[in-house]
């Protein structure tokens, strides 16, 4: 029989390949824990580091164990704040409850008590505006806008008290119904506009914003008393200074004159309504009258 003949097999030379890449894969997953031992979890860190405080500093703590996950020990109890919500709503309550117009009366009353008592001045108000009339002899010449030497007394007293508020103020000036005609008033709608301007400028010069301020004049037109008596024609000789709560309403008061405003009608009128219609009157019914220097 003939003998069967056996054939080597071929020696793998490559072997250690397989070896060489257990050891890479080996040596990877080392580095790869190595990595993440380095790497410090903050918020972890914090937990067991304010536990470990905890536990050393409190006695009581020291017998539960270290919380691990969302729950993060305190070391000492929160400070309790200062002040309290409800304080806080009361002291919120209290400052908005401070009226700029009603502290601005209050100041001029005690200013200005001899004035207001010898009724030469007239302080009055509501919740929208506030009013300090004065009497033009107080402050002006007969017939002339230069403020005396009291109106500059006056009104720097007055911008004292009014420069802390942003308050609109506007300046109405008044005369009575003798005309006037001469070459720096024409009539008399050119002199209480003048005598407006001039305590507009005062109050600019002592500090009061002028972006805040404005003038205008009436004339004899809003008369708050007959013309027909010397004592009623020396109350329509008047100044107003109008301090009024917001821009709105200052638009308001000098469409229609503080004299004959209410505080609804200055509510419907601020920024809604439209100017009033003023009724039709015939041609040479009211002209303006002949000059005179008495005013």
């Amino acid at each position: 029989m003939r003998r069967r003949r056996h054939t080597e097999e071929h020696e793998n030379h490559e072997r250690w390949l397989v070896s060489y890449a257990d050891f890479i894969t080996l040596l990877f997953a080392f580095f790869v824990v190595m990595y993440s031992i380095s790497s410090i979890n903050e918020g972890k860190y914090k937990v067991i580091s304010q536990a470990l405080i905890g536990v050393f500093n409190d006695p009581e703590r020291s017998l539960k164990p270290i919380p691990i996950g969302d729950e993060r020990p305190l070391t000492i109890k929160p400070a309790e704040p200062l002040i309290k919500d409800s304080d806080q709503v009361d002291a919120g309550l209290g400052q908005t409850s401070v009226d700029p117009l009603k502290t601005i009366t209050d100041q001029v009353d005690d200013a200005f008590g001899d004035l207001i008592k010898s009724n030469q001045m007239t302080v009055r108000g509501n919740e929208l505006w506030v009013e300090i009339e004065l009497n033009s002899a107080l402050l002006f010449g007969s017939g002339d806008a230069m403020p005396s030497d009291i109106a500059f007394e006056i009104i720097e007293k007055v911008a004292r008290i009014l420069k802390p508020f942003a308050n609109p103020v506007h300046v109405e000036g008044f005369t009575d119904n003798l005309p006037i005609r001469t070459a720096q008033y024409p009539t008399n709608w050119e002199l209480s506009s003048a005598r407006a301007a001039s305590i507009v400028r005062l109050l600019a010069m002592e500090g009061v914003n002028p972006a805040r301020m404005a003038s205008v004049g009436y004339g004899e037109y809003q008369p708050v008393a007959s013309n027909d008596t010397a004592d009623g024609r020396a109350r329509n000789r008047r100044v107003v200074l109008v301090i009024s709560r917001n821009l709105e309403v200052r638009r308001s008061l000098t469409g229609s004159g503080s004299a004959n405003a209410t505080p609804d009608a200055a509510l419907r009128r601020a920024g809604t309504q439209s100017a009033p219609a003023t009724p039709a009157t015939t041609v040479g019914s009211n002209p303006v009258k002949s000059p005179s220097p008495n005013l």
